[in-house]
């Protein structure tokens, strides 16, 4: 089961009006741009922003995500977002995230991006400055598990 301690990076988020629905929890598909929001301050603290991966000639795509809704979060709930990598691959990487309402968790999955040339939308290797940052940033070990 994921837990708080799974994770070195957590962002804030209260839950507004836009994102409940009649019954006042948060409709399923915020929970995924919650995330999206968590990635985003993710890749800031690691000096990681999409403008300079793609000045580096590199993007990346999502391609898969799953979430588990365990309990609902509920307007004006103040939750925390954990995220951090599990796995790098060789163009791929896997992240897990958790949404927490205190200890409690609300729900959790994983996001798997592939990286590419900006240019030709074609899967490349992990840049060695990319994993090096993610690798210095977090307190839990990466697997790395090398595509067949």
């Amino acid at each position: 089961m994921t837990s708080r301690s799974d994770f070195t990076f957590f962002h804030e988020h209260r839950v507004r009006w836009a994102e409940v629905d009649p019954q006042a929890i948060v409709f399923n598909a915020n929970y995924f741009v919650f995330v999206d929001h968590a990635v985003t301050e993710y890749f800031r603290a690691n000096d990681l922003m999409w403008d300079q991966t793609l000045e580096a000639g590199f993007d990346f795509f999502t391609v898969n995500a799953n979430c588990n809704f365990r309990s609902p979060a509920r307007l004006d709930e103040l939750i925390q977002i954990g995220f951090r990598c599990k796995r790098f691959g060789t163009s791929s990487v896997d992240y897990a995230f958790g949404i927490f309402r205190g200890d409690e968790l609300l729900a959790d999955g994983t996001m798997t991006y592939v990286c590419a040339d900006a240019k030709t939308r074609r899967p490349i290797p992990l840049p060695d400055h990319y994993t090096s940052r993610i690798l210095a940033f977090e307190r839990h070990p990466i697997e790395t598990k090398q595509a067949a």
